[in-house]
C-alpha cells in the first residue's frame, strides 16, 4: 500500500458534531408522546420478594404502566445473549424477583415525565424475605459461611465427556454453580496477610514448576490483592424504543452497533430481522456496553405495553450498581528467579470476585497474559470464580490482563531490586520476543503462540525517551520531605479477531460510499479502518462517505467493539472489500480497453495500464459496473460472505461497483499487542500524598492506521491503570451489604487534574500476519499503566509498602509510621 491515508493524522467525519453538540447521544432523543421510565432499586444485597402494590402507584395522574420480571419472555436455555453470556435460568434478566445485589432493578414505571415516574416508585410497596448474603469472596469460600446464591458460591465448569470411539469432542459443558468451600487447615496454613492456598476447580500447567523453582537463586512468595472498579463512562447506559410496523427501534448507548441486533433480539424475544438498532454517538463504555445490555428490554416492552415511544435515561448512582464492573483478584504467587533474573517458574493462584452472575474469564485471562509478559518457563495457574452479593462483572478494558499486570509488577520490581539488577533488564531478558508462547496447552498438549512480538524494541525505545538512566540515579533519595521514584511495566493484551466483512460502493459520481457497522464509542475505529479501503481504490479522503451508526442503513457483518478486535479485524475486512473493488476495476477495463486485468493498476481516482496508457475515470468505471450487473454491481454477491452482509449488499445493488468480500487472509498465531510503560513519581513522605509527575509509554501494536488517535488510545489506556493504582475501587458495608461508595467522588476515578506529564510512542513495524500489518491497541496500555505507577512508588518509600490496590496516601504514611503494611491485607472492598 502506498500508505498515502493510512498511518496520517486526518480530521475524523464526527468531530464537528461532537464539538458543535449537534451529536446525538441515546438520551438526546425526543418523540412525540414519549414516556419516561424509571427504575424501582433492590435495597437488599440478596432476598425474595414476596408481595409488591402497585395500586397507589397506577392511580397517580401520568403513570401508564409498571413492568416486572413476569412481563419479561421467558428464559430459552442455552441462547447466546451476547458479552459472552448464554442464558440460563440463573442468569441476568433485567428485572427479578430475587435480587442479588443492592441496586438490582425488581420493576421499572413508565409516566408522562421523570418527576412523576419517581415519584410513582416511592409509592410502590414491596416485602422482602431475608436470604444469606456475602460481598467478600474469601469470606465465602470459609467452612459455613453463606453463599451468594441459593444454588451456590462457586462457578465450575464441569469435565467433558469422552467422545466415542471415532467421534468429535463435543463442546464443553457449561459452567455450573454449586458449593465449594476450603478447609479451616487452609486457612490456618496460611501465613499472616497470606492468601489461603484451598483448592480450585479449575487449573493449567506446563513444565516441572517444583524443579524449577528448586533450582532457583531466589524465590518470593507474594500475595496482592486488587479492587473492584466500576466502568463509569461519562455516557450512563440509556435507551429510548419504540415500535414501527412490527419492529423495534433501538436508540442505545452501545459499543458495538450491528452486534448489538442479536442480544436484543434475544432479550425481548423477537427476530433479530425485526430490530433496528440506532446508535452513531456513545459516550463510552469500556468494556461494560460489548453488544449492548439487557437493561435495554425494559423501555422496549414498556414501549410495547403502553404503545408509546420510552425513554430509559440512567442516573449516574444507577449506573454504579447496573453498570458492570471489573472484578478484583485476591492472589498468591511463588515465583523463582535465576540471579541474572530470568524467570524460571511461577505458581501462581487467583480468587475472581465475580459478582452474583454469570461467570467472568478475568482470572484465566490474568494467568494467559502473565505468561506471555513474563515467559517463565514453567508455570502453573489455578483459578477459582467465587459468587458474591455485588453488581455484576463484566469485561473491563484488558480484563484479566490489568488484575494480572497489578499483581507481577511489583513482584518483577522487588526482584529486580533484591538481585540487584537494573529494573528495565530484568522485563528485557524475560520479554515475549517472535512467536512467543503463552497460557496452558490446549487438548492436544500445545500452547498457543502469538503473531509477533517487538517487546525488547520497545523497552528499549522506551527507556531512551524515559531517560531510565538519568531518573534512575535519583530514584529513591531525600530532599526535604520529597522523594522520587521510577518504575517501569510490560502489559499485553489480545488485539484483534478476523473473519468478518466489508462492504463499499464506488458511485457514478467517482464518490466511494463506505458501510460501517462498527460502534462509535470515542476510539474512532469506525472510521479509520476504512481509509485501508479508500487507499486501494484510489480514492482521496474528501470524496469518502462512511455510513455508521444505524443498521437499517445496509451495514455488513462487523465485529464486536471489544477485546481490542476492531482495528486488527476491520482493517482486513476494509483490505478484502478494496481488493475486490479493485480486482473489479481492473476487470472492468480489460474489458473496456482491452489487454489482461492484470496489466492495470488503480490510483489516483482512475485504473489505467501498468507503465501508462489508457485508462478510465472511477466513476466511468462504476457506470459500467451497473451496465454490466452481475458481481459488478451487486447483483451476484460471494457465498462466503455473512447473510446479514448478503441482505445489506443486496439493497445496495445497482448502484454502482461494490465492493463485498469476507476476510479469509488467515493468521499463524494468536494476535496481541503490548506497551512499555515507564513513570516517575515524587512522594512526600511526611504526608503520604503523592503525584505521578511524568509517563512515557512505547507500544508495539503493528502498523500505525491514525497516529493521533493511537496517541489518545494510549494516554487514555495508561489513564485507566494510574486510576487503578492511586485511587478508583469499591468500599462495602460487609454487615449489611451496603456500598458506600455510589459516586464520582467516592469511587474515585482519575481525573484531568491527576493526569502527569506524557509521551507516547510506536514502533509501527507491521505485524507479519494481517495484510495490514495492524494490530488493536483499546487494552494494552492499561496493564502498564498501572504497573509503573506502582513500581516508581515502590522504588520511592520501598517494597514492603502496600500489597495491595489502589495505593493511596493513608496507606503510605501508616506504613512508613508503622515499619510495615499496615491496612488490611485480605479483605474485599475496603
Amino acid at each position: 500500500m502506498a500508505n498515502k491515508l493510512v498511518g496520517q493524522d486526518y480530521t475524523t467525519p464526527d468531530l464537528v458534531a461532537k464539538v458543535t453538540g449537534r451529536a446525538k447521544y441515546a438520551e438526546d432523543f425526543r418523540a412525540e408522546g414519549m414516556l419516561f421510565a424509571k427504575l424501582l432499586l433492590s435495597q437488599r444485597p440478596h432476598a425474595r420478594v414476596t408481595r409488591i402494590d402497585t395500586a397507589e402507584a397506577l392511580a397517580m395522574p401520568g403513570v401508564k404502566a409498571i413492568l416486572t420480571a413476569d412481563d419479561l419472555p421467558s428464559v430459552v436455555e442455552g441462547a447466546n445473549l451476547g458479552e459472552g453470556i448464554i442464558a440460563s435460568s440463573i442468569s441476568e434478566r433485567g428485572l427479578t424477583m430475587e435480587p442479588l445485589y443492592v441496586g438490582e432493578p425488581i420493576l421499572a414505571v413508565a409516566a408522562v415525565d421523570e418527576l412523576t415516574a419517581a415519584e410513582a416508585i416511592e409509592k410502590i410497596r414491596i416485602e422482602y424475605e431475608a436470604l444469606p448474603f456475602v460481598v467478600d469472596p474469601l469470606e465465602s469460600l470459609r467452612p459455613g459461611s453463606p453463599n451468594a446464591r441459593t444454588q451456590g458460591n462457586v462457578w465450575v465448569r464441569p469435565a467433558p465427556a469422552p467422545p466415542a470411539p471415532g467421534a468429535k469432542p463435543a463442546p464443553p459443558p457449561q459452567p455450573r454453580v454449586q458449593e465449594w468451600k476450603w478447609t479451616e487447615a487452609d486457612f490456618a496454613a496460611a501465613g499472616e496477610g497470606q492468601l489461603p492456598l484451598g483448592k480450585t476447580p479449575d487449573e493449567w500447567s506446563y513444565g516441572d514448576v517444583e524443579a524449577a523453582l528448586a533450582k532457583a537463586d531466589l524465590v518470593l512468595d507474594e500475595t496482592f490483592v486488587g479492587a473492584n472498579t466500576s466502568h463509569q463512562p461519562l455516557e450512563t447506559r440509556s435507551a429510548m424504543a419504540y415500535w414501527q410496523n412490527g419492529k423495534l427501534y433501538m436508540h442505545c448507548s452501545t459499543q458495538s452497533v450491528m452486534r448489538t441486533i442479536g442480544s436484543v433480539a434475544r432479550w425481548v424475544g423477537i427476530d433479530a430481522k425485526d430490530v433496528v438498532i440506532i446508535s452513531e454517538y456513545t459516550g463510552g463504555g469500556f468494556g461494560s456496553k460489548g453488544s449492548g445490555y439487557v437493561f435495554t428490554v425494559i423501555p422496549a416492552l414498556l414501549s410495547k405495553k403502553t404503545n408509546a415511544p420510552v425513554m430509559m435515561r440512567i442516573t449516574r448512582e444507577d449506573e454504579q450498581y447496573i453498570g458492570r464492573a471489573r472484578p478484583a483478584l485476591h492472589s498468591r504467587v511463588r515465583a523463582g528467579f535465576r540471579k541474572d533474573g530470568k524467570l524460571l517458574a511461577l505458581d501462581g493462584l487467583a480468587i475472581c470476585d465475580n459478582g452474583p452472575y454469570d461467570v467472568v474469564g478475568d482470572s484465566r485471562s490474568a494467568g494467559d497474559h502473565i505468561s506471555l509478559a513474563c515467559q517463565p518457563e514453567a508455570m502453573r495457574w489455578r483459578m477459582i470464580t467465587v459468587l458474591t452479593n455485588t453488581p455484576p462483572r463484566g469485561a473491563q478494558r484488558a480484563p484479566g490482563g490489568m488484575q494480572g499486570n497489578s499483581l507481577m509488577a511489583p513482584l518483577l520490581a522487588k526482584a529486580a531490586r533484591k538481585l540487584g539488577i537494573d529494573e528495565v533488564a530484568l522485563h528485557r531478558i524475560n520479554a515475549p520476543e517472535g512467536k512467543a508462547r503463552f497460557g496452558g496447552p490446549n487438548a492436544q498438549g500445545r500452547r498457543p503462540y502469538v503473531t509477533s512480538a517487538f517487546v525488547k524494541q520497545a523497552i528499549d525505545k522506551g527507556a531512551e525517551l524515559f531517560k531510565w538512566d538519568e531518573r534512575k540515579a535519583r530514584s529513591g533519595k531525600r530532599q526535604g520531605s520529597k522523594v522520587r521514584g521510577v518504575g517501569m511495566a510490560l502489559s499485553c493484551y489480545s488485539a484483534g479477531s478476523m473473519g468478518f466483512d466489508g462492504l463499499i460502493v464506488i458511485k457514478p459520481d467517482g464518490r466511494l460510499a463506505v458501510q460501517s457497522g462498527i460502534g462509535n464509542l470515542g476510539t474512532e475505529s469506525v472510521f479509520d479502518v476504512h481509509r485501508v479501503a479508500a487507499e486501494l481504490v484510489g480514492v482521496p479522503w474528501e470524496k469518502v462517505d462512511i455510513t455508521w451508526g444505524n443498521t437499517s442503513k445496509n451495514v455488513p457483518n462487523t465485529c464486536g467493539q471489544g477485546g481490542s478486535q476492531t482495528t486488527h479485524a476491520m482493517t482486513r475486512a476494509a483490505h478484502a472489500a478494496g481488493m475486490d473493488a479493485v480486482t473489479k476495476l481492473q476487470k472492468i477495463a480489460a474489458q473496456t480497453l482491452g489487454g489482461k486485468p492484470e496489466n492495470y493498476e488503480v490510483a489516483n481516482e482512475r485504473v489505467f495500464r501498468k507503465g501508462g496508457g489508457s485508462g478510465m475515470s472511477l466513476a466511468d468505471a462504476a457506470r459500467r459496473a451497473i451496465e454490466l450487473g452481475g458481481i459488478y454491481d451487486g447483483h451476484e454477491l460471494p457465498s462466503t460472505i455473512n447473510a446479514f452482509t448478503t441482505t445489506s449488499a443486496t439493497a445496495l445493488a445497482g448502484q454502482g461497483l461494490m465492493g463485498v468480500a469476507r476476510d479469509a487472509y488467515g493468521r499463524d498465531g494468536s494476535s496481541k499487542s503490548y506497551v512499555a510503560g515507564f513513570a516517575e513519581v515524587e512522594v512526600d513522605v511526611e504526608t503520604g500524598a503523592y503525584r505521578v509527575i511524568d509517563y512515557v509509554a512505547v507500544a508495539d501494536v503493528g502498523t500505525v492506521i491514525h497516529p493521533r488517535n493511537l496517541g489518545g488510545q494510549i494516554c487514555g489506556g495508561i489513564m485507566l491503570g494510574l486510576g487503578h493504582a492511586i485511587g478508583q475501587k469499591w468500599v462495602y458495608d460487609k454487615r449489611y451489604g451496603a456500598p458506600v461508595a455510589r459516586r464520582f467522588y467516592q469511587t474515585k476515578p482519575p481525573s484531568i487534574l491527576d493526569a502527569p506529564r506524557m509521551q507516547w510512542a510506536a514502533l509501527d513495524i507491521p505485524d507479519p500476519e494481517t495484510p495490514v500489518g495492524a494490530r488493536g491497541v483499546g487494552e494494552a496500555p492499561v496493564g502498564a499503566g498501572f504497573g509503573a505507577v506502582v513500581n516508581a512508588l515502590a522504588a520511592a518509600v520501598g517494597d514492603e509498602i502496600f500489597r495491595r490496590a489502589p495505593v493511596t496516601a493513608d496507606v503510605i504514611l501508616a506504613a512508613l509510621e508503622a515499619g510495615k503494611p499496615m491496612h488490611d491485607p485480605l479483605t474485599a472492598n475496603v
